[in-house]
């Protein structure tokens, strides 16, 4: 899958393209199946496959830190949409130029000019340009002028509920990582470089992995049974919190920490990703270090419970 940062001044496709846009926040089953389509009409016209996507998502530049938490970020959206069938990655910039352009604007330079579009693939509730003025609609006289079809994603059903960004952010706040997985079509994860925290963990005899979000909030909160992959092919079992350590600090920004169990190796720059497992507990706040200590324990021997229970059903005992 090819990377390309901006809408191109004149044309990369020649032959023009089959296009969908949208945020693609968790790369989830409905974007898989609106990607597919898009991938058998591109089969059938002979034209490469494009996703055009925003960063920030647009949502994350109006509402700043009122947005709702994202699901991936950048790197592991990338990820996601390289095991699908695209082509090229379109990576625009979303900025005040871009918010204030007209609608028109966008489709000329952005889809005709600049991708050279003869198929695009959205949700009839897309909006775009100043004053959220384009849509469907426009797109659909647009492209009888300009010489490109307009077609609906259409939705996909998952256990009777629609497969949403929404829905799966909504599972993930309650800990119901089944859900979410159902939705997405994969375990959830986050990935992150381990950085140096404040080694207050070692201190209590439960060192942490602390792992750099790269984000302003989480769409998950809590303390986990977790596996981490990364680090010399292994996948290392642990338990983690995320949140905002009431005890220790207080603070409002959100931090993963992990304690891997029976593991000593320096980690530091590592980039890593964490797989949730199994939710333990809500995160709280505790009176003294000593409560705070107690519970971690508790929280390691529910942990490694948890997973010589799959170990179990995984040997089919």
């Amino acid at each position: 899958m090819r990377l390309i940062k901006g809408i191109p001044q004149s044309s990369v496709f020649k032959n023009g393209c089959v296009l969908t846009i949208g945020n693609f926040d968790g790369v989830h089953l409905g974007h898989k199946a609106v990607i597919e389509k898009l991938a058998e009409r591109g089969k059938t016209l002979g034209l490469p496959v494009v996703v055009m996507i925003f960063e920030p998502q647009p949502m994350e530049y109006f509402l700043r830190s009122n947005a709702p938490a994202r699901l991936t970020r950048l790197r592991e959206k990338i990820n996601q949409l390289a095991k699908l069938p695209v082509d090229d990655l379109v990576i625009v910039r979303f900025n005040k130029q871009l918010a204030d352009s007209d609608a028109e604007q966008f489709i000329e330079q952005a889809l005709v000019n600049g991708l050279n579009v003869k198929h695009l693939v959205i949700g009839d509730d897309f909006r775009f340009g100043k004053d959220r003025r384009g849509g469907f609609a426009m797109l659909k006289d647009k492209g009888k002028a300009c010489g490109f079809e307009v077609e609906d994603t259409g939705s996909l059903q998952v256990h009777g509920q629609r497969a949403s960004s929404t829905l799966i952010r909504n599972a993930l706040a309650a800990g119901d990582l089944q859900q979410a997985a159902a939705m997405l079509g994969y375990p959830y994860s986050v990935c992150g470089r381990v950085i140096h925290g404040n080694k207050r963990g070692r201190t209590i005899g439960y060192p942490t992995a602390n792992i750099s979000l790269s984000r302003k909030n989480a769409p998950i909160s809590g303390v986990f049974a977790v596996t981490v992959t990364g680090v010399d092919d292994l996948a290392i079992e642990g338990v983690t919190n995320v949140g905002v350590r009431p005890t220790v600090d207080g603070s409002n920004k959100v931090v993963l920490e992990v304690h891997l169990f029976d593991f000593k190796k320096d980690i530091y720059g590592y980039h890593v990703t964490v797989h949730f497992k199994q939710r333990i507990r809500a995160e709280r706040r505790f009176q003294t270090v000593d409560e705070l200590k107690e519970q971690i324990e508790n929280d390691v021997a529910e942990a490694k419970k948890i997973f010589a229970t799959q170990t179990i059903e995984d040997n089919g005992l």
